[in-house]
């Protein structure tokens, strides 16, 4: 996605590049209690700037993630006391470039179904219908989408939809992720990935902060597949595909310096997440 298609400042989704200036601002106009301690690139900035109202889970979708976590936990002890793989150990997602500049979501949507049924070329309007994409993009949170039992997350409620049983819940992530936060993002992709799933991450990118592979400094809010993680490093890095990689620069100008698949830490793509989360 380009700032130029980045969208007016919605709940979920913005298209404002900062100058240096308006940063400072942001900096100053931020929560007395972030400046307290230490906090993540950006996130003063988010703290500022952020309307998304309050992310509630059904009682259902606590349940599932207290005990998807506790299985998480228990396996990842294995990934980090197993021998070594040599590499990356992948689901497997096909990877989709996005048809419009705002189509990030449904790209994604269908990148990460195909990791569990390894079916390609999905309509990618017939993704963006379920999940109610517009020209704002694809919301995080506050949209509910025709399935049965909606949730607000559409994400999460297209992906269980399209996967009967695949049982994805959203983790909502704080401005400033927790030596926790990045903890369990680990548990996460090794259990999603070893269970040939991937995890559906919507990135809030902001600047002065972390972004992804080829993404300009500038605020970008934007969907990716996270499909795989380093086993000689127990989810140090993760695989992700991005689908931006292989549009034409004539949709988003940025394009060009994006690959279609590539590496980064663990860590920094929690943080790159903050203030919003990701699909798992």
């Amino acid at each position: 996605m380009s700032a130029s298609a980045f969208l007016p400042r919605t709940a979920a989704l913005t298209t404002t590049a900062l100058t240096a200036a308006a940063l400072l601002a942001a900096t100053l106009a931020a929560p007395a209690a972030l400046a307290a301690g230490p906090v993540a690139p950006g996130a003063d900035y988010k703290a500022a700037y952020d309307t998304l109202g309050p992310q509630r889970l059904t009682p259902a979708q606590q349940r599932l993630a207290a005990a998807k976590q506790a299985e998480a936990a228990r396996t990842y002890d294995g990934v980090r006391t197993r021998a070594p793989l040599a590499g990356y150990k992948l689901s497997g997602g096909i990877h989709q470039s996005q048809k419009t500049s705002y189509w990030c979501g449904p790209a994604t949507l269908v990148i990460t179904q195909s990791a569990r049924d390894e079916v390609a070329g999905r309509s990618q309007q017939d993704a963006a219908t379920l999940l109610k994409t517009t020209s704002n993009g694809t919301a995080w949170y506050g949209i509910n989408i025709n399935v049965p039992s909606p949730t607000g997350y559409p994400m999460a409620d297209a992906l269980n939809h399209r996967l009967p049983g695949a049982g994805y819940v959203p983790k909502a992530l704080p401005y400033t992720p927790t030596a926790t936060d990045k903890a369990n993002f680990k548990q996460h992709i090794t259990h999603d990935t070893d269970n040939d799933f991937a995890i559906a991450g919507n990135a809030w990118e902001v600047p002065g902060g972390p972004h992804l592979v080829g993404h300009p400094n500038i605020e970008i809010f934007h969907w990716v597949s996270i499909d795989g993680y380093n086993t000689d490093t127990a989810a140090g890095q993760v695989n992700y595909l991005d689908p931006v990689g292989g549009v034409s620069t004539s949709v988003i100008s940025w394009a060009g310096s994006v690959p279609k698949s590539a590496r980064i830490s663990s860590d920094t793509i929690t943080t790159i997440m903050g203030g919003r989360g990701y699909v798992w």
